[in-house]
């Protein structure tokens, strides 16, 4: 069976390590042209040396800061330089520090801005030229599941992120007349560093061990565990080729079935 991205270019921010790592991955896998970005740049050298070997696939990377719009400008024009053209770009980017509302500052809201919304602004922005050129894309972002049930002491990644996913919904429409698609995947507690991250901070707030923080959260689950990022880079790879063709403007959760909200 033909790979599903065969020849196509992807662009992966946030991909070197994490879910971008993994969504990078099965697109080479599925033959795709990879384009890698983060700001460690010893880091994105390796996860793309890895990843080409694995694949065989072309991969390319570039130092990419999501919060400085030049970086981003110079990130999309470096892919379509070494590849020529610009199919799938998937936004992506660490999350912002945990807190409640009172420990929360003005600076806190404003780089919580910079790094969720406007980083998924301004990376749409500088690839949508490329693909409404060639009439055709596929976009995805990647927001947490707080878009649609609020996460305690992640009052920022709850109001921003919800803010990328509405501005997902919102170019779905306006850019369906170019054939191009954008859609949102919403991952749950996958096994990944931030979601480590999290758990030891949720651990030493509430006195306990980690372990017995991811036992709480495995009976949420009904699946019982932690998932794989590969099984959301599954998804992404799917949602970026042809055979989602007909998929656009929806925001897909991959939680083992935790969300309980019906919509």
């Amino acid at each position: 069976m033909q790979p599903i991205l065969n020849e196509k270019t992807i662009l992966v921010a946030g991909a070197s390590q994490g879910l971008g790592y993994a969504i990078a991955q099965a697109s080479a896998l599925e033959g795709a042209n990879v384009f890698m970005g983060s700001r460690n740049e010893d880091k994105l050298k390796i996860s793309s040396m890895l990843i080409a070997k694995e694949s065989g696939a072309n991969v390319g990377y570039g130092v990419l800061d999501v919060t400085q719009p030049n970086s981003i400008k110079e990130w999309v024009t470096a892919a379509h330089t070494k590849f020529g053209s610009i199919d799938g770009l998937v936004v992506n980017a660490g999350g912002p520090p945990a807190g409640m509302f009172d420990t929360l500052s003005d600076d806190d809201w404003q780089a919580a801005f910079e790094l969720n919304l406007m980083s998924a602004v301004r990376l749409i922005r500088e690839a949508l030229p490329f693909m409404k050129k060639a009439n055709k894309g596929s976009i995805i972002t990647i927001t947490p599941m707080s878009v649609k049930e609020p996460i305690d002491m992640l009052l920022l990644s709850n109001v921003f992120r919800s803010g990328v996913t509405s501005l997902a919904k919102s170019l779905s429409r306006d850019l369906a007349s170019y054939n191009i698609r954008i859609n949102n995947i919403l991952p749950g507690r996958l096994d990944t560093e931030r979601v480590n991250q999290l758990d030891g901070i949720v651990a030493k707030t509430k006195g306990i061990s980690v372990n017995e923080v991811r036992s709480s959260f495995y009976e949420q689950i009904p699946l019982s565990r932690y998932g794989k990022p590969e099984e959301l880079g599954n998804l992404a790879a799917f949602l970026l080729s042809d055979r989602a063709s007909f998929i656009t403007g929806t925001t897909i959760p991959v939680d083992g079935g935790m969300l309980k909200t019906v919509w």
